[in-house]
Protein backbone atom coordinates (compact mmCIF):
# COMPACT_ATOMS: atom_id res chain seq x y z
CA UNK A 1 0.00 0.00 0.00
CA UNK A 2 1.15 3.02 -1.08
CA UNK A 3 0.60 6.51 1.24
CA UNK A 4 0.64 8.84 -2.19
CA UNK A 5 -1.79 6.26 -3.88
CA UNK A 6 -4.31 6.58 -0.58
CA UNK A 7 -4.36 10.11 -0.29
CA UNK A 8 -5.13 10.44 -3.81
CA UNK A 9 -7.74 8.47 -3.43
CA UNK A 10 -8.83 10.42 -0.39
CA UNK A 11 -9.05 13.78 -2.16
CA UNK A 12 -11.00 12.26 -5.17
CA UNK A 13 -13.54 10.73 -2.42
CA UNK A 14 -14.14 14.22 -1.03
CA UNK A 15 -14.51 15.47 -4.85
CA UNK A 16 -16.85 13.08 -5.49
CA UNK A 17 -19.10 14.33 -2.54
CA UNK A 18 -18.49 17.80 -3.20
CA UNK A 19 -19.42 17.44 -6.54
CA UNK A 20 -22.86 15.16 -5.73
CA UNK A 21 -24.93 17.99 -6.44
CA UNK A 22 -23.78 19.38 -10.16
CA UNK A 23 -24.17 15.33 -11.14
CA UNK A 24 -27.31 15.39 -9.19
CA UNK A 25 -28.69 18.24 -11.47
CA UNK A 26 -27.40 16.45 -14.29
CA UNK A 27 -29.22 13.14 -12.91
CA UNK A 28 -32.73 14.40 -14.02
CA UNK A 29 -31.88 14.32 -17.63
CA UNK A 30 -32.48 10.24 -18.04
CA UNK A 31 -32.64 10.27 -22.51
CA UNK A 32 -32.60 7.05 -23.66
CA UNK A 33 -33.07 5.24 -27.10
CA UNK A 34 -37.11 5.04 -27.71
CA UNK A 35 -37.08 2.57 -30.21
CA UNK A 36 -35.96 -1.12 -29.45
CA UNK A 37 -34.77 -2.75 -32.14
CA UNK A 38 -36.97 -4.91 -34.91
CA UNK A 39 -37.22 -8.82 -33.49
CA UNK A 40 -34.47 -9.68 -36.20
CA UNK A 41 -31.67 -7.82 -34.58
CA UNK A 42 -32.41 -9.48 -31.33
CA UNK A 43 -31.30 -12.85 -32.34
CA UNK A 44 -27.44 -13.60 -31.94
CA UNK A 45 -24.96 -14.25 -34.64
CA UNK A 46 -24.84 -17.69 -34.21
CA UNK A 47 -28.34 -18.00 -35.29
CA UNK A 48 -27.74 -15.65 -37.63
CA UNK A 49 -25.11 -17.41 -39.50
CA UNK A 50 -27.73 -20.60 -39.50
CA UNK A 51 -30.47 -18.73 -40.77
CA UNK A 52 -28.24 -17.63 -43.69
CA UNK A 53 -26.64 -21.00 -44.34
CA UNK A 54 -29.93 -22.11 -44.08
CA UNK A 55 -31.66 -19.86 -46.27
CA UNK A 56 -34.24 -18.70 -44.24
CA UNK A 57 -32.78 -15.09 -44.76
CA UNK A 58 -30.64 -13.49 -47.38
CA UNK A 59 -27.49 -11.81 -46.08
CA UNK A 60 -27.74 -9.06 -47.96
CA UNK A 61 -31.60 -8.73 -45.99
CA UNK A 62 -29.21 -8.90 -42.67
CA UNK A 63 -26.61 -6.37 -43.25
CA UNK A 64 -29.24 -3.87 -44.38
CA UNK A 65 -31.34 -4.20 -41.45
CA UNK A 66 -27.90 -3.51 -39.39
CA UNK A 67 -27.27 -0.86 -41.30
CA UNK A 68 -30.46 0.53 -40.98
CA UNK A 69 -30.07 0.14 -37.07
CA UNK A 70 -26.72 1.79 -37.23
CA UNK A 71 -28.00 5.11 -39.27
CA UNK A 72 -31.24 4.83 -36.49
CA UNK A 73 -29.23 4.90 -33.67
CA UNK A 74 -25.84 6.68 -34.37
CA UNK A 75 -27.33 10.62 -34.19
CA UNK A 76 -27.86 10.03 -30.84
CA UNK A 77 -25.07 7.78 -30.05
CA UNK A 78 -21.97 9.30 -32.14
CA UNK A 79 -20.26 5.77 -32.31
CA UNK A 80 -19.27 5.24 -35.74
CA UNK A 81 -16.26 6.98 -37.06
CA UNK A 82 -16.31 5.63 -40.42
CA UNK A 83 -18.55 3.22 -42.07
CA UNK A 84 -18.36 1.07 -45.96
CA UNK A 85 -22.23 0.55 -45.78
CA UNK A 86 -22.44 -0.22 -49.21
CA UNK A 87 -19.15 -2.02 -49.61
CA UNK A 88 -20.85 -4.47 -46.74
CA UNK A 89 -23.98 -4.40 -49.34
CA UNK A 90 -21.89 -5.76 -52.25
CA UNK A 91 -20.22 -8.71 -49.97
CA UNK A 92 -23.52 -9.97 -48.79
CA UNK A 93 -24.59 -10.30 -52.23
CA UNK A 94 -21.68 -12.04 -53.08
CA UNK A 95 -22.32 -14.23 -50.13
CA UNK A 96 -26.02 -15.07 -51.44
CA UNK A 97 -24.99 -15.70 -55.01
CA UNK A 98 -22.44 -18.23 -53.75
CA UNK A 99 -24.85 -19.76 -51.49
CA UNK A 100 -27.80 -19.75 -54.21
CA UNK A 101 -25.28 -21.83 -56.47
CA UNK A 102 -23.61 -24.14 -53.49
CA UNK A 103 -27.14 -25.24 -52.93
CA UNK A 104 -27.60 -25.46 -56.87
CA UNK A 105 -24.36 -27.87 -57.11
CA UNK A 106 -25.06 -29.72 -53.92
CA UNK A 107 -21.65 -28.24 -52.19
CA UNK A 108 -23.55 -25.94 -49.32
CA UNK A 109 -21.25 -28.10 -47.11
CA UNK A 110 -18.08 -27.70 -48.58
CA UNK A 111 -18.66 -23.73 -48.80
CA UNK A 112 -19.56 -23.11 -44.93
CA UNK A 113 -16.51 -25.81 -43.85
CA UNK A 114 -14.32 -22.98 -41.75
CA UNK A 115 -16.79 -20.19 -42.45
CA UNK A 116 -19.16 -20.39 -39.31
CA UNK A 117 -19.41 -16.54 -39.88
CA UNK A 118 -20.73 -16.65 -43.12
CA UNK A 119 -23.01 -13.22 -44.32
CA UNK A 120 -23.14 -11.90 -40.60
CA UNK A 121 -22.25 -8.62 -39.81
CA UNK A 122 -20.17 -7.25 -37.20
CA UNK A 123 -17.77 -3.82 -36.42
CA UNK A 124 -14.57 -3.12 -35.25
CA UNK A 125 -13.24 -0.96 -32.62
CA UNK A 126 -11.15 2.10 -34.84
CA UNK A 127 -7.83 0.89 -32.96
CA UNK A 128 -8.24 -3.05 -34.75
CA UNK A 129 -7.90 -1.52 -37.90
CA UNK A 130 -9.68 -2.20 -41.03
CA UNK A 131 -8.46 -1.85 -44.27
CA UNK A 132 -9.12 1.52 -46.36
CA UNK A 133 -11.59 2.83 -42.89
CA UNK A 134 -10.17 5.46 -40.37
CA UNK A 135 -7.52 4.65 -38.10
CA UNK A 136 -6.72 7.76 -36.73
CA UNK A 137 -7.80 6.80 -33.15
CA UNK A 138 -8.97 10.02 -31.84
CA UNK A 139 -6.02 11.85 -33.06
CA UNK A 140 -6.12 15.29 -34.73
CA UNK A 141 -3.03 14.68 -36.08
CA UNK A 142 -4.07 11.85 -38.26
CA UNK A 143 -7.00 13.10 -38.92
CA UNK A 144 -8.50 11.63 -41.96
CA UNK A 145 -5.30 8.64 -41.90
CA UNK A 146 -6.40 5.32 -43.55
CA UNK A 147 -5.59 1.28 -42.32
CA UNK A 148 -3.62 0.18 -45.17
CA UNK A 149 -4.35 -3.46 -44.22
CA UNK A 150 -6.48 -5.61 -41.44
CA UNK A 151 -5.34 -5.92 -37.84
CA UNK A 152 -5.01 -9.96 -37.84
CA UNK A 153 -7.85 -10.44 -35.74
CA UNK A 154 -10.04 -8.41 -38.19
CA UNK A 155 -8.54 -10.61 -40.36
CA UNK A 156 -9.65 -13.75 -39.03
CA UNK A 157 -13.47 -12.93 -38.85
CA UNK A 158 -13.43 -11.74 -42.41
CA UNK A 159 -11.59 -15.16 -43.39
CA UNK A 160 -15.10 -16.63 -41.23
CA UNK A 161 -17.14 -14.92 -43.41
CA UNK A 162 -17.94 -12.34 -41.53
CA UNK A 163 -18.63 -8.99 -43.02
CA UNK A 164 -17.03 -5.61 -41.62
CA UNK A 165 -19.75 -2.85 -41.16
CA UNK A 166 -17.93 0.12 -39.67
CA UNK A 167 -15.26 1.09 -37.30
CA UNK A 168 -16.29 2.70 -33.95
CA UNK A 169 -15.02 5.55 -31.61
CA UNK A 170 -12.45 5.40 -29.09
CA UNK A 171 -10.61 7.69 -26.33
CA UNK A 172 -7.36 9.40 -28.03
CA UNK A 173 -5.20 7.09 -28.67
CA UNK A 174 -7.24 4.55 -26.38
CA UNK A 175 -5.89 6.53 -23.30
CA UNK A 176 -8.67 6.64 -21.55
CA UNK A 177 -12.12 4.62 -20.18
CA UNK A 178 -14.35 7.17 -21.63
CA UNK A 179 -15.05 7.16 -25.21
CA UNK A 180 -14.49 10.91 -26.21
CA UNK A 181 -11.53 13.18 -27.95
CA UNK A 182 -11.26 16.02 -30.09
CA UNK A 183 -11.58 14.57 -33.24
CA UNK A 184 -14.73 12.57 -33.46
CA UNK A 185 -16.32 14.23 -30.09
CA UNK A 186 -18.08 11.84 -27.59
CA UNK A 187 -20.07 8.42 -27.48
CA UNK A 188 -23.20 8.03 -25.69
CA UNK A 189 -24.98 5.14 -23.27
CA UNK A 190 -28.02 4.34 -25.08
CA UNK A 191 -29.44 3.37 -21.55
CA UNK A 192 -28.73 7.35 -20.74
CA UNK A 193 -27.60 9.60 -23.38
CA UNK A 194 -25.92 11.52 -20.40
CA UNK A 195 -23.62 8.89 -19.01
CA UNK A 196 -20.81 7.30 -20.96
CA UNK A 197 -20.68 3.62 -22.37
CA UNK A 198 -17.09 3.44 -20.72
CA UNK A 199 -13.66 3.00 -22.72
CA UNK A 200 -11.94 2.18 -24.75
CA UNK A 201 -14.22 -0.09 -26.36
CA UNK A 202 -17.24 2.68 -25.88
CA UNK A 203 -18.58 2.97 -29.54
CA UNK A 204 -18.68 -1.29 -30.02
CA UNK A 205 -20.16 -1.16 -26.62
CA UNK A 206 -22.86 1.66 -27.06
CA UNK A 207 -23.37 -0.17 -31.31
CA UNK A 208 -23.80 -3.58 -29.64
CA UNK A 209 -26.68 -2.60 -26.56
CA UNK A 210 -28.52 -1.07 -29.23
CA UNK A 211 -28.69 -4.02 -31.47
CA UNK A 212 -27.06 -1.70 -33.89
CA UNK A 213 -24.01 -5.10 -34.06
CA UNK A 214 -24.34 -8.65 -33.48
CA UNK A 215 -20.66 -9.41 -32.79
CA UNK A 216 -17.43 -6.76 -32.24
CA UNK A 217 -13.60 -7.24 -32.67
CA UNK A 218 -12.04 -5.44 -29.79
CA UNK A 219 -9.44 -4.62 -27.83
CA UNK A 220 -8.75 -4.57 -23.64
CA UNK A 221 -5.55 -3.25 -22.31
CA UNK A 222 -6.70 -1.95 -18.58
CA UNK A 223 -10.35 -2.99 -18.88
CA UNK A 224 -11.25 -1.85 -22.32
CA UNK A 225 -13.66 -4.62 -23.12
CA UNK A 226 -15.05 -5.54 -20.35
CA UNK A 227 -15.89 -1.85 -18.66
CA UNK A 228 -17.82 -0.93 -21.41
CA UNK A 229 -19.23 -4.32 -21.96
CA UNK A 230 -20.61 -3.34 -18.34
CA UNK A 231 -21.49 0.04 -18.88
CA UNK A 232 -23.84 -1.12 -22.16
CA UNK A 233 -25.40 -4.55 -20.93
CA UNK A 234 -23.40 -6.78 -23.04
CA UNK A 235 -20.67 -9.45 -22.68
CA UNK A 236 -17.08 -8.87 -23.54
CA UNK A 237 -14.18 -11.17 -22.83
CA UNK A 238 -10.56 -10.45 -22.54
CA UNK A 239 -8.78 -13.54 -23.39
CA UNK A 240 -5.44 -15.36 -22.16
CA UNK A 241 -3.01 -13.18 -23.53
CA UNK A 242 -0.94 -14.69 -26.92
CA UNK A 243 -4.46 -16.57 -28.10
CA UNK A 244 -5.60 -13.63 -30.61
CA UNK A 245 -2.90 -11.87 -32.74
CA UNK A 246 -2.63 -8.58 -31.80
CA UNK A 247 -1.02 -7.43 -35.16
CA UNK A 248 -1.92 -4.24 -36.88
CA UNK A 249 -3.53 -2.68 -33.10
CA UNK A 250 -3.21 0.83 -32.80
CA UNK A 251 -1.13 1.85 -30.78
CA UNK A 252 1.31 -0.47 -30.45
CA UNK A 253 4.48 -0.36 -28.29
CA UNK A 254 8.07 -2.05 -28.48
CA UNK A 255 8.10 -3.42 -24.75
CA UNK A 256 7.98 -7.28 -24.38
CA UNK A 257 5.60 -6.48 -21.59
CA UNK A 258 3.13 -5.07 -24.02
CA UNK A 259 1.39 -8.53 -25.93
CA UNK A 260 1.02 -10.05 -22.53
CA UNK A 261 -1.23 -6.79 -21.16
CA UNK A 262 -2.88 -5.81 -24.34
CA UNK A 263 -5.45 -8.87 -25.58
CA UNK A 264 -7.93 -8.38 -28.69
CA UNK A 265 -11.35 -10.28 -27.76
CA UNK A 266 -15.20 -10.15 -28.28
CA UNK A 267 -17.99 -8.66 -27.56
CA UNK A 268 -21.32 -9.65 -28.32
CA UNK A 269 -25.09 -9.09 -27.29
CA UNK A 270 -25.68 -13.04 -26.58
CA UNK A 271 -23.10 -15.23 -24.73
CA UNK A 272 -23.18 -18.24 -27.18
CA UNK A 273 -20.95 -15.84 -29.51
CA UNK A 274 -18.02 -15.32 -26.83
CA UNK A 275 -16.85 -19.04 -27.61
CA UNK A 276 -17.63 -18.67 -31.62
CA UNK A 277 -15.87 -15.42 -32.01
CA UNK A 278 -12.97 -16.94 -29.63
CA UNK A 279 -12.54 -20.00 -32.37
CA UNK A 280 -12.52 -17.62 -34.94
CA UNK A 281 -10.17 -14.89 -33.84
CA UNK A 282 -7.92 -17.70 -31.85
CA UNK A 283 -6.85 -18.98 -35.29
CA UNK A 284 -4.04 -21.24 -35.49
CA UNK A 285 -3.25 -20.92 -31.56
CA UNK A 286 -7.52 -22.20 -31.12
CA UNK A 287 -6.29 -25.98 -29.46
CA UNK A 288 -4.52 -24.02 -26.51
CA UNK A 289 -7.69 -23.42 -25.26
CA UNK A 290 -9.41 -26.26 -25.72
CA UNK A 291 -12.68 -24.40 -26.31
CA UNK A 292 -14.83 -27.71 -27.87
CA UNK A 293 -14.42 -29.41 -24.30
CA UNK A 294 -17.73 -29.62 -22.08
CA UNK A 295 -17.41 -27.96 -18.93
CA UNK A 296 -19.86 -29.41 -16.08
CA UNK A 297 -20.87 -26.52 -14.26
CA UNK A 298 -21.73 -28.77 -10.86
CA UNK A 299 -17.73 -29.84 -11.14
CA UNK A 300 -16.36 -26.18 -11.16
CA UNK A 301 -15.50 -24.76 -7.73
CA UNK A 302 -16.65 -20.77 -7.28
CA UNK A 303 -14.99 -18.38 -5.18
CA UNK A 304 -16.04 -15.08 -4.60
CA UNK A 305 -15.16 -11.38 -3.65
CA UNK A 306 -17.42 -8.49 -3.74
CA UNK A 307 -14.99 -5.58 -3.44
CA UNK A 308 -10.68 -5.96 -3.42
CA UNK A 309 -10.61 -3.59 -0.16
CA UNK A 310 -12.49 -1.60 2.74
CA UNK A 311 -9.95 1.18 2.33
CA UNK A 312 -11.51 4.41 3.23
CA UNK A 313 -9.14 6.25 0.33
CA UNK A 314 -11.30 4.18 -2.61
CA UNK A 315 -14.66 4.50 -3.79
CA UNK A 316 -16.79 1.21 -2.39
CA UNK A 317 -18.18 -1.26 -4.82
CA UNK A 318 -22.15 0.12 -5.05
CA UNK A 319 -24.59 -2.80 -3.58
CA UNK A 320 -26.38 -3.51 -6.10
CA UNK A 321 -23.40 -4.77 -7.61
CA UNK A 322 -22.22 -6.86 -5.07
CA UNK A 323 -25.77 -8.33 -4.22
CA UNK A 324 -25.06 -9.83 -7.96
CA UNK A 325 -22.44 -10.96 -7.30
CA UNK A 326 -23.89 -12.70 -4.29
CA UNK A 327 -26.62 -13.79 -6.20
CA UNK A 328 -24.76 -15.53 -8.90
CA UNK A 329 -22.86 -17.32 -6.33
CA UNK A 330 -25.69 -18.78 -4.80
CA UNK A 331 -27.29 -19.64 -8.05
CA UNK A 332 -24.40 -21.79 -9.21
CA UNK A 333 -24.56 -23.59 -5.63
CA UNK A 334 -28.29 -24.30 -5.78
CA UNK A 335 -29.27 -24.74 -9.38
CA UNK A 336 -25.98 -25.68 -11.19
CA UNK A 337 -24.36 -27.53 -7.93
CA UNK A 338 -21.02 -26.02 -8.02
CA UNK A 339 -19.11 -25.83 -5.17
CA UNK A 340 -19.05 -22.85 -3.19
CA UNK A 341 -15.17 -21.65 -2.16
CA UNK A 342 -14.62 -18.73 0.62
CA UNK A 343 -11.14 -18.37 0.44
CA UNK A 344 -10.20 -14.57 -0.78
CA UNK A 345 -7.17 -13.27 -2.38
CA UNK A 346 -5.75 -10.37 -0.05
CA UNK A 347 -3.27 -8.94 -2.44
CA UNK A 348 -6.15 -7.98 -4.57
CA UNK A 349 -5.95 -4.86 -2.26
CA UNK A 350 -2.95 -3.39 -3.49
CA UNK A 351 -4.33 -3.57 -7.07
CA UNK A 352 -3.69 0.27 -7.85
CA UNK A 353 -0.29 -0.41 -7.15
CA UNK A 354 0.29 -3.48 -8.88
CA UNK A 355 -1.23 -2.20 -11.95
CA UNK A 356 0.29 1.48 -12.02
CA UNK A 357 3.68 0.24 -11.39
CA UNK A 358 3.67 -2.73 -13.52
CA UNK A 359 2.16 -0.96 -16.58
CA UNK A 360 3.69 2.47 -16.47
CA UNK A 361 7.11 0.47 -16.34
CA UNK A 362 6.72 -0.21 -19.72
CA UNK A 363 8.49 2.04 -22.82
CA UNK A 364 7.62 3.67 -25.34
CA UNK A 365 4.27 4.24 -23.96
CA UNK A 366 2.43 7.52 -25.56
CA UNK A 367 3.69 10.74 -24.49
CA UNK A 368 1.06 13.11 -24.87
CA UNK A 369 3.25 15.82 -24.69
CA UNK A 370 6.11 15.37 -26.93
CA UNK A 371 5.97 18.37 -28.98
CA UNK A 372 5.81 17.07 -32.73
CA UNK A 373 7.96 19.72 -34.11
CA UNK A 374 10.86 18.81 -31.69
CA UNK A 375 10.65 15.48 -30.52
CA UNK A 376 13.18 15.99 -27.87
CA UNK A 377 11.32 18.87 -26.18
CA UNK A 378 8.28 18.48 -23.95
CA UNK A 379 5.24 20.74 -24.31
CA UNK A 380 4.13 22.58 -20.90
CA UNK A 381 1.16 20.58 -19.40
CA UNK A 382 -0.37 23.53 -17.42
CA UNK A 383 -0.18 25.52 -20.96
CA UNK A 384 -2.01 22.46 -22.62
CA UNK A 385 -4.44 22.06 -19.56
CA UNK A 386 -5.49 25.65 -20.31
CA UNK A 387 -5.61 25.49 -24.04
CA UNK A 388 -7.99 21.67 -23.00
CA UNK A 389 -9.96 24.41 -20.84
CA UNK A 390 -10.60 26.95 -22.64
CA UNK A 391 -11.34 24.75 -26.26
CA UNK A 392 -8.01 25.24 -28.22
CA UNK A 393 -6.22 22.58 -27.19
CA UNK A 394 -4.44 19.50 -29.61
CA UNK A 395 -4.82 16.84 -27.13
CA UNK A 396 -8.00 15.85 -24.90
CA UNK A 397 -8.25 15.80 -21.51
CA UNK A 398 -8.26 12.39 -20.70
CA UNK A 399 -4.70 12.43 -22.77
CA UNK A 400 -3.26 14.42 -20.67
CA UNK A 401 -4.50 13.40 -17.48
CA UNK A 402 -3.29 10.05 -18.66
CA UNK A 403 0.49 11.48 -19.40
CA UNK A 404 0.31 13.36 -16.03
CA UNK A 405 0.19 9.93 -14.19
CA UNK A 406 2.72 8.12 -16.68
CA UNK A 407 4.67 11.14 -15.57
CA UNK A 408 4.49 10.81 -11.98
CA UNK A 409 3.54 7.01 -11.70
CA UNK A 410 0.73 7.79 -9.12
CA UNK A 411 3.47 9.14 -6.47
CA UNK A 412 4.56 5.27 -6.42
CA UNK A 413 8.73 5.52 -6.13
CA UNK A 414 10.24 3.94 -8.92
CA UNK A 415 12.56 1.80 -6.41
CA UNK A 416 9.32 0.08 -5.09
CA UNK A 417 9.08 -1.67 -8.43
CA UNK A 418 10.10 -4.23 -7.72
CA UNK A 419 8.01 -4.79 -4.44
CA UNK A 420 5.09 -5.01 -6.68
CA UNK A 421 6.78 -6.52 -9.34
CA UNK A 422 7.26 -9.66 -6.99
CA UNK A 423 3.88 -9.22 -5.19
CA UNK A 424 2.27 -9.31 -8.77
CA UNK A 425 4.31 -12.68 -9.45
CA UNK A 426 3.26 -13.54 -6.03
CA UNK A 427 -0.38 -13.76 -6.55
CA UNK A 428 -0.49 -14.68 -10.08
CA UNK A 429 1.24 -18.12 -8.74
CA UNK A 430 -1.25 -18.37 -5.91
CA UNK A 431 -4.34 -17.44 -8.24
CA UNK A 432 -3.70 -20.02 -10.83
CA UNK A 433 -2.15 -22.81 -8.90
CA UNK A 434 -6.01 -21.89 -6.66
CA UNK A 435 -7.93 -21.63 -9.73
CA UNK A 436 -6.68 -24.57 -11.65
CA UNK A 437 -8.57 -26.16 -14.15
CA UNK A 438 -11.79 -25.96 -12.69
CA UNK A 439 -12.53 -23.07 -10.52
CA UNK A 440 -13.18 -19.33 -11.58
CA UNK A 441 -13.45 -16.11 -9.30
CA UNK A 442 -16.92 -13.94 -9.55
CA UNK A 443 -15.36 -10.60 -9.11
CA UNK A 444 -16.76 -6.54 -9.91
CA UNK A 445 -15.95 -5.53 -13.49
CA UNK A 446 -16.02 -1.59 -11.64
CA UNK A 447 -17.37 -0.06 -8.71
CA UNK A 448 -20.14 1.77 -10.32
CA UNK A 449 -22.81 1.39 -12.86
CA UNK A 450 -22.35 3.61 -15.96
CA UNK A 451 -21.45 7.03 -14.42
CA UNK A 452 -22.31 10.51 -16.29
CA UNK A 453 -19.77 12.06 -19.02
CA UNK A 454 -16.77 13.53 -17.29
CA UNK A 455 -17.05 11.31 -14.13
CA UNK A 456 -14.03 9.10 -15.17
CA UNK A 457 -12.03 11.67 -13.93
CA UNK A 458 -13.63 11.07 -10.42
CA UNK A 459 -14.00 7.58 -10.40
CA UNK A 460 -11.04 6.29 -12.39
CA UNK A 461 -9.91 4.25 -9.19
CA UNK A 462 -12.66 1.34 -10.49
CA UNK A 463 -10.22 0.29 -12.97
CA UNK A 464 -8.61 -1.69 -10.30
CA UNK A 465 -11.27 -4.53 -10.80
CA UNK A 466 -9.89 -5.00 -14.36
CA UNK A 467 -6.40 -3.67 -14.92
CA UNK A 468 -5.03 -5.96 -12.55
CA UNK A 469 -6.32 -9.22 -14.53
CA UNK A 470 -4.60 -7.42 -17.72
CA UNK A 471 -0.83 -7.19 -15.05
CA UNK A 472 -1.47 -10.91 -14.35
CA UNK A 473 -2.59 -12.53 -17.71
CA UNK A 474 -5.84 -13.66 -16.89
CA UNK A 475 -9.10 -14.21 -19.01
CA UNK A 476 -11.66 -12.25 -17.77
CA UNK A 477 -15.49 -12.41 -18.56
CA UNK A 478 -17.55 -9.11 -18.35
CA UNK A 479 -21.31 -10.90 -17.53
CA UNK A 480 -24.65 -8.42 -17.70
CA UNK A 481 -26.98 -9.58 -14.73
CA UNK A 482 -30.33 -7.31 -15.47
CA UNK A 483 -31.01 -3.50 -15.00
CA UNK A 484 -30.64 -1.15 -11.90
CA UNK A 485 -32.88 1.95 -12.46
CA UNK A 486 -32.59 1.50 -15.92
CA UNK A 487 -28.95 0.83 -15.77
CA UNK A 488 -26.95 -2.25 -16.91
CA UNK A 489 -25.48 -4.19 -13.86
CA UNK A 490 -22.52 -6.76 -14.88
CA UNK A 491 -19.99 -8.67 -12.66
CA UNK A 492 -16.98 -10.28 -13.79
CA UNK A 493 -15.55 -14.05 -14.26
CA UNK A 494 -12.16 -14.45 -14.15
CA UNK A 495 -10.38 -17.96 -14.63
CA UNK A 496 -6.89 -19.29 -14.95
CA UNK A 497 -4.49 -19.02 -18.18
CA UNK A 498 -5.42 -20.48 -21.01
CA UNK A 499 -8.76 -21.32 -19.36
CA UNK A 500 -11.47 -18.92 -20.80
CA UNK A 501 -13.76 -21.84 -21.70
CA UNK A 502 -14.76 -21.71 -17.42
CA UNK A 503 -15.17 -17.75 -18.25
CA UNK A 504 -17.59 -18.41 -21.20
CA UNK A 505 -19.37 -21.07 -19.92
CA UNK A 506 -19.96 -19.74 -16.63
CA UNK A 507 -21.19 -16.30 -19.14
CA UNK A 508 -23.72 -18.46 -21.07
CA UNK A 509 -24.90 -20.03 -17.62
CA UNK A 510 -25.31 -16.83 -15.70
CA UNK A 511 -27.21 -15.42 -18.58
CA UNK A 512 -30.05 -18.18 -18.07
CA UNK A 513 -30.08 -17.01 -14.98
CA UNK A 514 -30.19 -13.24 -15.28
CA UNK A 515 -32.04 -13.08 -18.96
CA UNK A 516 -28.77 -11.46 -20.32
CA UNK A 517 -28.49 -8.83 -23.01
CA UNK A 518 -31.65 -6.10 -22.30
CA UNK A 519 -32.06 -3.45 -24.74
CA UNK A 520 -32.61 0.26 -24.27
CA UNK A 521 -36.12 1.79 -24.59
Amino acid sequence: MEVGVRLLGVVLRILNLLLAPLFWLRARDRRALQRAPQPLLLRSATEHAAAVRKGEITSEELVKAYIDRVKEVNPLLNAVVDERYRAALEDAKEVDRRLAEARKNGKLDELVAGKPLLGVPFTVKESCSLAGLSNAVGCLEYAGRKATKDGEAVRLVKEAGGIPLLVSNTPELCLGWETTNLLKGTTNNPYCLNRTPGGSSGGEGALLASGASAVSVASDIAGSIRVPAAFCGVFGHKPTPGIIPIEGHIPTLSDPQFPCFLTVGPMARKAEDLPLLMGVMAGDNRPALNLDQPVNISSLRVYYMTEATKSLALLSVDKCISDKIKSAVKYLETECGSTICEEKFKDLEDSVEISVSEFFSMKDIPNMLQDPTNPKRDKSLFVELSKCVLGGGTRSLQGLGFTLISKNNLFIPVTRRDHYATQASRLKELLTKTLGDNGVLLYPVFNGLAHYHSGVFLRASGVMYTMVFNILGFPATAVPCGLHRGLPVAIQVIAAPNQDRLCLAVAQQLEVAFGGWRPPH
